[in-house]
């Protein structure tokens, strides 16, 4: 176990190391007062409190932050677990501090493990925060990471919860504000808990590869640093393997096992000048043999978040493919700390800069008419995916989402120029509005003042927020009862598709329940929504559907009492794997793999030919023919027994969009309902379709449906039906 001490000579190493001259006195004040206020309290394991605060501070050091964020690490607990107050540490420590410790406090309480609507209002608060000062969310992001290096001391399933939080929000945070090294760290470690098995396979691969790969890596090293020597070019080369969640989505995107995948080598050379940067481009290109394509240019246009570097991949005489990053110190610093360290560089009040928090504020205008879920999804996208640089005729660089289409452009340029788009040129030639932009492309807007506005197809062509969000304001204003008429008419067909009655969203005692959980106040407000885009048929309905089932249950058993057995079913006979035959007793049951029943489900037996009786659902195909007089003899009645709950196996297949990343969501999801999953496949389709297949076990049909309706509200799953096993 790590000591207090311990701890504290970390923290004077950092704090030597990244900030010589802070003000050790003041520091070690906040020490002592953090030390006391939290004198009875300990961590998961065991250790005393105060040490957590510690490792914050130590992280927010290495960032290179000024001594008011140093104090507020050491401080940031005290508001919350403690009777410290806002004005007792602005007495002690100044405002200042105590409005960062007050920033972290609102930012700590907000529970992004709820449901959608809690965690998009806890988004709001942090970009809020964001925007005021940059420095809370920084000390946030070091809160997380040091609870994440501690995560073996929490429970199995607060691991999960926390893992997909990380990786649903601090990560993607991280890197759009740049801080790639925290951000490595935060998925490595989300992955090592999410996905267990396929952590520990690619660690063991490393492991054994270890002495293979370093000497591959200072082979190419000393090659690179001879030549730069050489010529005169002071320099620092490096290399390493490839993060392990970066490895784990090539295996996922490309479907390969380890030994396939090539690419797992980088190496950078970091030097004094932006000259010397394409001088070293040039030597790397003469060393060794350029891959076509993989070329990119980030220091003549920096991404969003600041980065900065010339990225090549090239091929050694060893026929192994490797990248080399080429950057100023400079641009180092900033890659590893992003936002914090162009904070430390420009010396900032804490604000930034205005450009610099323009997405901040486009994120929270986006929040405004989307619908809970796919403001989520979608702020992955603005945060995660990466961007495509075009330019205006004027030679304006725009930043958008890699895969957008002049749509994106046009709203990105101005709301009216995109309401009132009629055609676009690209590299001045008339294109297709769904036309995918590439880095370099000089797109032009055509205009017109009769425009009758945007399309709702649109909403399936662009691919940023930000477009999105603005199509869908535009039809929330000016169409409502259009909207009305197309989301009702969207509403009623996925019911039917489903199965489902329209008549129970009229019964005066179940549609006040519908309406609260689709969280409207009447069916036509959630008709408007569906018809502008802030919410879909498929998630509205798959909101409900529980609830409608529940409620057609109770109305078929007030309604339909002659329907139920008025004799009392034989208690006395044996069940063998939960099943009872009527007329049989104590025979073999195996379960049909045509249809897996589960609990829950209406059933039928099928007597076979030394096997025993099959169990079927009574909507199984294979059941379809059980009044006919020929088989009639064969078919027996069976029904579930009333004992103690088991696993049974059962299959779901969930037709897809094809994308990245899809199986992954999937098997999060299940893990975080912690549902034993047995096997899963995917397989891709034309027309950018697909199937996964899932094999897992439930207690009964209620759990089942409740399952397929997480797994429906994930992105891109657009339907699901009971497979084979």
């Amino acid at each position: 176990m790590e000591t207090f001490e311990e701890h504290y000579a970390d923290l004077q190493a950092t704090l030597a190391k990244y900030m010589p001259g802070t003000d050790l006195e003041l520091i070690d004040k906040a020490i002592a007062y953090a030390r006391e206020k939290h004198k009875d309290q300990k961590r998961k394991d065991g250790s005393p409190y105060i040490i957590h605060p510690l490792a914050v501070a130590e992280i927010v050091a290495e960032m290179g932050l000024d001594i008011e964020s140093i104090l507020a690490s050491i401080l940031h607990d005290c508001i919350e677990d403690t009777d410290a107050s806002h004005d007792d540490i602005a007495k002690i420590f100044g405002s200042t501090v105590a409005e960062l410790v007050e920033g972290v406090t609102k930012l700590t309480k907000a529970n992004f493990s709820t449901t959608e609507q809690a965690q998009m209002e806890n988004l709001r608060k942090m970009f809020m925060a964001m925007s005021k000062d940059i420095r809370v969310v920084l000390i946030k992001i070091a809160d997380r990471l040091h609870n994440m290096r501690t995560m073996q001391y929490q429970s199995p399933a607060k691991q999960i919860i926390k893992c997909r939080e990380t990786m649903d929000i601090y990560a993607p945070l991280a890197h759009r504000l740049g801080m790639q090294k925290l951000k490595w760290e935060l998925e490595d470690i989300s992955l090592r808990y999410l996905v267990p098995d396929d952590y520990n396979t690619i660690m063991t691969y490393l492991d054994s590869h270890k002495d293979q790969d370093e000497a591959f890596m200072n082979t190419i090293r000393l090659t690179i640093s001879e030549r730069l020597s050489n010529v005169g070019i002071h320099h620092t080369a490096y290399g390493r393997i490839k993060h392990v969640y970066s490895i784990y989505r090539k295996m996922q995107t490309q479907g390969k096992q380890m030994e396939e995948l090539y690419d797992l080598y980088a190496f950078r050379v970091i030097v004094d000048t932006i000259p010397d940067c394409y001088n070293v481009l040039g030597h790397i290109h003469d060393l060794f043999n350029l891959v076509p394509g993989r070329f990119k240019d980030y220091i003549s246009t920096p991404k969003p978040n600041m980065y900065q570097s010339l990225h090549t991949t090239v091929i050694g005489k060893q026929g192994i493919p490797f990248e080399v990053q080429i950057r100023t110190w400079e641009m180092h610093e900033t890659a590893e700390y992003g936002i914090a360290a162009h904070w430390k560089y420009k010396q900032g009040t804490g604000a930034g800069e205005e450009k610099d928090f323009e997405w901040v504020r486009r994120l929270l205008e986006s929040q405004q008419d989307s619908d809970a879920d796919e403001y989520i999804e979608s702020l992955k996208i603005d945060m995660f995916d990466d961007e495509v640089f075009v330019f205006t005729p004027k030679g304006r660089i725009v930043s958008l989402p890699a895969g957008s289409t002049p749509i994106d452009f046009a709203y990105a340029i101005h709301s009216g120029v995109g309401n009132a788009m009629v055609g676009a040129k690209v590299n001045n030639r008339i294109a297709s509005i769904d036309t995918m932009l590439q880095n370099g492309d000089i797109v032009e807007i055509l205009t017109s003042k009769t425009a009758k506005g945007p399309s709702r197809d649109w909403l399936t062509i662009c691919k940023s927020n930000q477009a999105r969000t603005k199509i869908k304001q535009w039809f929330k204003k000016e169409k409502r009862e259009e909207n009305v008429a197309h989301g009702r008419s969207s509403f009623e067909a996925e019911m039917r598709q489903a199965g489902l009655p329209l008549s129970i969203t009229i019964d005066p005692e179940v549609s006040p329940v519908l309406l609260k959980k689709l969280a409207f106040d009447n069916w036509e407000d959630m008709y408007a929504a569906i018809g502008y885009g802030g919410l879909t048929a498929l998630k509205a309905v798959g909101r409900i559907r529980d609830d409608i089932h529940r409620a057609m249950k109770i109305q078929q058993s007030e309604r339909l009492p002659h329907l139920h057995r008025t004799e009392e079913p034989n208690t006395n006979r044996h069940a063998v794997n939960g099943v009872i035959v009527e007329d049989i007793d104590s025979c073999m049951i195996k379960f049909a793999k045509c249809c897996a029943p589960v609990p829950g489900d209406a059933i039928e037996g099928f007597i076979t030919k030394g096997f025993g009786v099959s169990v079927h659902r009574s909507d199984c195909p294979n059941a379809a023919n059980r009044h006919e007089p020929i088989q009639a003899a064969r078919w027996v009645r069976v029904r579930w027994a009333n004992q103690e709950e088991q696993p049974f196996e059962t299959t779901l297949e969930l037709d897809c969009i094809t994308r990245d990343g899809l199986v992954l969501d999937v098997v999060t999801a299940m893990t975080a309902n912690r549902v034993r999953l047995k096997e899963i496949n995917g397989k891709d389709l034309p027309d950018n379709k697909s199937v996964v297949t899932i094999r897992f076990e439930v207690k009964n049909v209620e759990e089942l449906e409740s399952i397929r309706t997480k797994l429906l509200n994930i992105r891109d799953v657009v339907g699901s039906r009971r497979g084979q096993n």
